[in-house]
């Protein structure tokens, strides 16, 4: 979510933006021929600009007014004075910068009733299977391969190969394609991981379903895993370092 700061930056910014940019029509009319009008430094400079602005202000394009932007622009370069005093201006840009908020928060809480929605109907299904068990907790998983070592507790720190994706198929994480196996303490990760890999042994593999109340839940994780997603992940139990003892360095 664009925090309220970030938010007003890009909206005062934009007026920068017309001066690196012709109208929409003018663009439709006839191409601009290669690169004659950024010969110069000073020129190259506010294009860049330009473009850095303009992906800024993806996110707030619908809200402003390019007509009125470059209004402003003018009447300013120009020495005039502003026909919306300092109070007017702050008072526009932070209920702009509200509503824009308020539209990113119902956006994000339907993506979570969806993707939740999702998840039930998809783990209500795949618990049918019968390969596929189910915890009190809701957990769900099946064992590919048997491990035959030592099983870790909660308090232990563990070394694993996984891969993780979405219910899409979208991969969002792996340590097979980074080629390097994680260690770390069993307590430190999602609810999901901590009572799954307790019920591995050393040199099995296991595919963990976790539904979002033992994954990310509401907040989701990055720019990858949204709210209430329901994850996929393939675990490899390596090795298990009982207790305190120190991770190995990778």
């Amino acid at each position: 979510m664009l925090k309220h700061s970030r938010a007003l930056m890009l909206i005062a910014g934009a007026a920068f933006l017309v001066a690196c940019s012709k109208p929409a029509t003018d663009s439709a009319a006839a191409p601009a021929a290669g690169n004659a009008d950024l010969a110069t430094d000073a020129q190259k400079f506010g294009y860049a600009i330009g473009v850095d602005l303009g992906r800024s202000l993806a996110t707030v394009k619908d809200e402003v007014d390019l007509a009125a932007l470059k209004k402003g622009l003018d009447e300013v370069a120009g020495g005039k004075e502003p026909r919306l005093d300092d109070a007017a201006r702050e008072e526009i840009k932070n209920a702009v910068s509200k509503k824009i908020q308020e539209k990113q928060v119902a956006e994000r809480a339907k993506a979570a009733d969806e993707a939740k929605g999702k998840g039930e109907a998809f783990l209500a299904e795949n618990g049918k299977k019968p390969n596929i068990k189910t915890t009190a907790s809701g957990l769900q998983y099946e064992t590919i391969t048997e491990g035959t070592g030592a099983a870790p507790t909660a308090s232990d720190k563990v070394e694993v190969n996984y891969k993780g994706t979405l219910l899409n198929g979208e991969v969002f994480d792996s340590s097979y394609d980074r080629n390097q196996s994680v260690t770390f303490p069993l307590a430190n990760v999602i609810p999901g991981w901590t009572e799954g890999l307790q019920l591995m042994k050393v040199g099995g593999k296991t595919k963990f379903y976790i539904p979002a109340a033992l994954a990310y839940g509401e907040r989701g994780a990055g720019g990858k895993i949204g709210p209430n997603e329901t994850l996929i992940f393939e675990v490899e139990l390596i090795k298990v370092e009982k207790g305190d003892a120190p991770a190995e360095k990778k």
